[in-house]
Order: C-alpha cells, then sequence, then structure tokens
C-alpha cells in the first residue's frame, strides 16, 4: 500500500492536471463560420459517403476546440459541422485547415475555438436578420464568448464566410446579393456588439444556376470596414461540379489563414 506521502503526491498531480486541463478546455481565440455547403465541408463526401480522409492539415488537436450542438467546447475534428449541417452529408471543410495554418504565427499559449454555423443550399435571403440561421449564428457567437470567458481574455477573431452558390439561380437574387451581404454584417456586428468584426468573404468558385459571375462580381462589390476577401475559384472542384475537393479546402483554409494574419 502506497504512504500517505505518496498518496499526497499523486493526489496533487492529479489537481495539477486537472487545473491544466480546465485551463486549456475554453479558446481564447474565437472563430464562426458561416455560409452554406462549402463552409459546411463536402470534401470527400460528394459520392453518397464521406470516405473519412483526414489529411494531416485537419488533424485533431488539444489546441483546436469547436462549440458543439449543444453549446459545449469540444476539440474539433472532421467532419466539423456535425450536428450543425443537418441533413447532408459532411466531409472536411476549410476550418480545420485553417486554425492549423494560424498556429505558425500565433503564441503557442493560444486555444482557438471554432464555431460551426453553415447550413447546406441556403441563399443570402436566409441569413438575414430574424431568420433561423441568422439567429442561431447569433445564438451561438454569443454562446461561444459566455462560455470562453470573454472577461478572461477570449475574443472573437473573425468571421469566416462562404456561401452565394444558391444565389446563382436567380439574376434577381445576383443583383441584390451586395445589399444583403452588407446588411447581415452590419446586423451581426451591431448583435455582437463588436463594430470591428473582421470579416473574411470567401469569392464562389461555382453555383447552383447561370448566374455565377453577377454573384461574384457583387461579392467584390462589398464595400464595409474590416472585410477581406479570399477567392475560390481555380481550386480544385469534385466531381458534382459544386463542391470542394479535400485538397482544396485545405488550400482554402490555408488562404483563409493568411487573410486573417494580414490584419494583425
Amino acid at each position: 500500500m502506497a504512504s500517505p506521502q505518496l498518496q499526497l503526491q499523486v493526489l496533487a498531480l492529479l489537481l495539477l492536471l486537472a487545473a491544466t486541463a480546465t485551463a486549456t478546455a475554453t479558446p481564447t481565440l474565437i472563430f464562426l463560420l458561416g455560409g452554406q455547403s462549402n463552409m459546411g465541408g463536402r470534401g470527400g463526401a460528394t459520392n453518397g459517403a464521406w470516405d473519412g480522409v483526414v489529411p494531416a492539415e485537419c488533424a485533431p488537436s488539444p489546441r483546436i476546440l469547436r462549440l458543439s450542438p449543444e453549446l459545449r467546447w469540444e476539440e474539433a475534428r472532421e467532419p466539423l459541422h456535425a450536428g450543425i449541417d443537418v441533413h447532408n452529408v459532411l466531409g472536411v471543410g476549410p476550418g480545420m485547415s485553417f486554425a492549423h495554418a494560424l498556429f505558425r504565427a500565433i503564441p503557442p499559449s493560444t486555444v482557438i475555438g471554432l464555431v460551426p454555423c453553415a447550413q447546406g443550399g441556403t441563399p443570402i435571403a436566409n441569413w438575414t436578420r430574424g431568420t433561423e440561421l441568422y439567429e442561431r449564428m447569433v445564438a451561438r457567437a454569443r454562446a461561444a464568448m459566455a462560455t470562453a470567458g470573454a472577461g478572461a481574455g477570449a475574443r472573437m477573431g473573425a468571421l469566416l464566410w462562404y456561401q452565394g452558390e444558391a444565389d446563382t439561380i436567380r439574376r434577381e437574387d445576383a443583383e441584390v446579393y451586395a445589399g444583403k451581404m452588407e446588411g447581415m454584417v452590419r446586423d451581426v456586428r451591431r448583435d455582437l456588439a463588436l463594430p470591428e468584426l473582421l470579416v473574411i468573404q470567401v469569392g464562389i468558385a461555382t453555383g447552383q444556376g447561370k448566374f455565377v459571375e453577377p454573384v461574384r462580381e457583387a461579392q467584390k462589390a462589398v464595400r464595409l470596414p474590416f472585410l477581406k476577401y479570399v477567392d475560390a475559384k481555380g481550386l480544385p472542384i469534385a466531381n458534382d461540379y459544386t463542391h470542394l475537393t479535400t485538397p482544396a479546402q485545405v488550400k482554402l483554409g490555408k488562404l483563409l489563414a493568411n487573410a486573417y494574419l494580414s490584419t494583425l
């Protein structure tokens, strides 16, 4: 039987480990992920089932957490949008690659919190203030900040936004896209009381209709402060002609990371 002194030492070690785990169980740098299927992630999942391939750039890490559907922080892993982007076959998205790419330039003590909010097949009209998806995104953002402990130094880094393919079906949707995007960003900043919230918008590479170029032009025409633009055009597309492949998602995550780091 262990001596009382050894038992006390073991107990002290367990308490120290528990305290360390508690200290790293919440993020210090938070990112919202919004939009439709290419943000939700379809890498390796366009043939009816996910192939399960997870590149090294998307591997789990104790320094990358996600806010679960139940609003609890947990270690993030692919598919990142599981339980969020519902009724769809999910695969690899840009979020994990994005987080890993940040590690080269942020302090090693930083724990990244990803807040997945995307839903496949949704036009920008489904993300206006008062809609279910908009209110869910804002609620998840507020929960993320509250549970991370904003007073303890946690902060919101950016909203990563990849959406617009559903607005290529009708010309009238493409024509009003820029105004709706600007309105959504203003509302999010107002509702989160973050007037300088960085938004990184991804220019679409594909679409569900024939008005891809008008939507792309509308995205480029968005004029707001604290907004960056990353172009997905030219990245590899899967055999469904709509979704990015897994390697493309890895590349997109790195592009998003570069855009964020360029603002620091």
